[in-house]
């Protein structure tokens, strides 16, 4: 299966630093976006493309700690799977910085919906940056 990934190359922070929009910075109107938001213990993540929208909302030091743990890799590919059987986030890093971001709705063997996204070196910095998170990513 040939997967089609759409590369992320802007960050933009809310006004009060609560939130985190990922964005294409040029294209046509339906482009797909990464949008992130702490709530508590949780940050909510929905992932866009036009009117189709994949949301979770995994326990935020879950989503930092594989942030944090992982390794780059050629050609990049998803290292770290967190979340569910029914809904996961697959996440990879290339040695140029840029980050897989692949989440996904699991409906049983038979299939599932996922929408597949890479940051740039950029936009993974920022999402880095907005999440706090250290380590070798």
């Amino acid at each position: 299966m040939m997967r089609v990934y759409h590369k992320l190359d802007r960050a933009v922070p809310g006004q009060t630093g609560d939130s985190l929009l990922i964005q294409r910075s040029e294209g046509p109107d339906c482009q797909p976006e990464l949008q992130l938001g702490r709530e508590g213990l949780y940050v909510s993540i929905s992932a866009c493309y036009g009117p189709l929208e994949v949301a979770l909302r995994p326990h935020l030091r879950d989503l930092t700690s594989s942030l944090a743990q992982l390794r780059p890799v050629e050609p990049l590919s998803a290292t770290r799977v967190f979340g569910t059987g029914q809904a996961q986030i697959e996440l990879g890093q290339s040695t140029n910085g840029e980050l897989l971001f692949r989440m996904v709705i699991v409906a049983d063997a038979t299939g599932h919906l996922a929408v597949n996204m890479v940051l740039t070196s950029d936009a993974r910095a920022s999402l880095f940056e907005w999440l706090g998170v250290t380590g070798p990513g």
